[in-house]
């Protein structure tokens, strides 16, 4: 086999060297059969189209994590207005399948780095990194897995199916989403990153647990 030219492989290296800056961890969910009836009811929820919000009852909690999340996602994403449209998209998608939009946005840290366009070496796609199979399971044709709103959607139904295969178990879901079902270092990985970097607590309770103790004086005087 011939050497690559010096240019090509500076060019792969530099490819190379831009993947493992990273960090991502892709991975790709595996074909299972499925009941008819659930295929149908995935197929509802990807299809169902809704417009997006941030489901945050309190509109003064709903400005505070919105300016916090978009501080930490800043250096990846610089510019204000996607960055918006994103992290609301996360919360949107991930609530409406019932899971933690904070989990997800550490899921999506360590599946593609934020990065749209992201492709795996299995052939993973976007932000969630979802597998080209789901389209022909439970979607249509034309869907778009690079489309933002497409791709979450897809990969927040996607986990909450393994959720729920699983039966709560996020350590098992996590591990069929990434295709390594019963190894520790992928949900280790997303924990580690939702932790570190996403966590958030919800700041009525928050300040309800700050009064508390003092509530709990006076309730024993």
């Amino acid at each position: 086999m011939r050497p690559l030219p010096a240019p090509l492989r500076h060019l792969a290296a530099a490819c190379a060297f831009a993947l493992a800056a990273t960090g991502a961890q892709a991975g790709a969910q595996q074909y299972e059969p499925m009941a008819a009836s659930v295929r149908a009811a995935l197929h509802a929820a990807v299809s169902d189209a809704a417009a997006p919000m941030l489901p945050i009852p309190d509109a003064g909690e709903r400005a505070q994590w919105l300016a916090e999340m978009s501080r930490r996602l800043h250096k990846r994403i610089p510019d204000e207005a996607y960055r918006t449209e994103l992290l609301t998209t996360i919360h949107y998608e991930a609530t409406r399948a019932g899971l933690d939009p904070q989990m997800v946005l550490g899921l999506i840290q360590v599946e593609s780095n934020f990065r749209k366009y992201a492709i795996s070496s299995a052939g993973a796609r976007g932000y969630m990194q979802v597998m080209p199979f789901w389209i022909k399971v439970i979607g249509r044709t034309d869907d778009n897995l690079f489309h933002m709103r497409t791709n979450l959607r897809y990969g927040c139904n996607i986990l909450r199916h393994y959720l729920d295969i699983e039966k709560g178990d996020l350590f098992r879901a996590l591990g069929r989403y990434n295709g390594s079902l019963g190894k520790p270092h992928y949900p280790n990985l997303v924990r580690a990153a939702w932790e570190k970097h996403w966590y958030w607590a919800p700041q009525q309770l928050a300040a309800a647990a700050r009064t508390r103790p003092d509530a709990a004086k006076t309730a024993s005087r």
